[in-house]
Parts: C-alpha cells; structure tokens; sequence
C-alpha cells in the first residue's frame, strides 16, 4: 500500500507542478505582454477534483487525517481497536458513495454531451473520467484498508489493529520529528 500511495503522491505532485508553471507562464504573459491563456481557471478546477482524490489515498495510506487524540488516548485498549475498526469501515463507505457520485455523474455527463461553460469549451467527459479514475484509486486503498481492519478484527488482534490504524501517539511524532533532525544534521 506504500507504494501505491507513494505513486499517487508523485502524480498529484507532478500534476500540480505542472499548473503552477501555467499559472506562472499565465502571470508572465499578462504583466508583460497583456496576453492571457484563457481557461488557466478551469485547468486549475480540474486538477484539484483529479488531485483531491489522490490525496484521499496519501491520507488514508498514512494514516495523516487529522484526529482528535485528546478522548482516543484515554480508551482502553480494546476500545481503541473498535473505534479504529469503525473509522476504517467508515472511510470505506464513504469512499464507496463518493465512486458512486462520481459514476453517475460522469455516467450523466456522458448522456447528455456536457461542455464546459468556459472559452475552452472542453467536453466534462474527459476531465471527468480522469476524477473517476481518481475516485476508484481512492475507493481501492479505502476497500483494502477496511479489509485489513476487518481481518485484524476477525483474528482479535488488537494490537495490530491500534497500531496499524490508531493515531500516531506522542512519543511516536517525537521519534520521527527526532530521526527527521537526526538525519537533517
């Protein structure tokens, strides 16, 4: 699962430095030549619905969302383990739903042939089946985590399941902030 999400890091990162060099060449062309690209707007709405869901499966993958540890901390051990398995089932539907949104929608831009209200004027078809294929790696990483939950689960293995989908403790955060520097000096 780390590479798969590693993967979906660097496409997003490519993805995104990609515009910000539009965006830049964009900049440039209007302070300097009072010429615009036209529709730099719109390619930026695209790369955030295509990067969103690739940035669902780095948070997912990383166990990175945010939590608030304050009451998780407190639980018993056992406690934790089913609100981990909750969590993980949880995001598993939701992505479920999402993928499901997003079929229909591309489903219904398909149907009717939509356009772009933009200069450009771009059939949603295409940007929308790239955020499809977004939605489906997202809905893959969330399936296969809940999986991993739901065996850990199965086989009462606890420890396994606050470890690998509990929140990072505070001792955990400081080792890493300390082998980041470690390995910075």
């Amino acid at each position: 699962m780390k590479t798969y999400s590693r993967l979906c890091a660097i496409v997003f990162g490519l993805m995104m430095t990609a515009l910000c060099v539009v965006i830049a060449v964009e900049t440039i062309l209007r302070k300097f030549f009072g010429h615009s690209l036209a529709g730099v707007d719109e390619l930026s709405g695209y790369a955030i619905a295509i990067g969103a869901p690739l940035c669902f499966v780095v948070t997912a993958v990383e166990q990175s969302h945010i939590r608030i540890n304050l009451l998780h901390m407190q639980m018993p051990r056992g406690l934790k383990a089913a609100m981990n398995l909750i969590s993980a089932l949880a995001l598993a539907a939701l992505a479920i739903y999402l993928l499901v949104f997003t079929i229909r929608t591309v489903t219904e831009t398909r149907l009717f042939g939509s356009v772009a209200q933009t200069p450009w004027m771009t059939p949603l078809i295409w940007p929308q089946s790239a955020w499809l294929v977004g939605m489906a790696l997202f809905t893959i990483a969330a399936v296969c985590l809940a999986g991993r939950a739901l065996w850990l689960a199965f086989r009462r293995d606890t420890d396994a399941l606050v470890r690998e989908f509990g929140p990072e403790t505070v001792e955990d955060e400081l080792k890493a902030e300390l082998s980041d520097l470690e390995a910075r000096a």
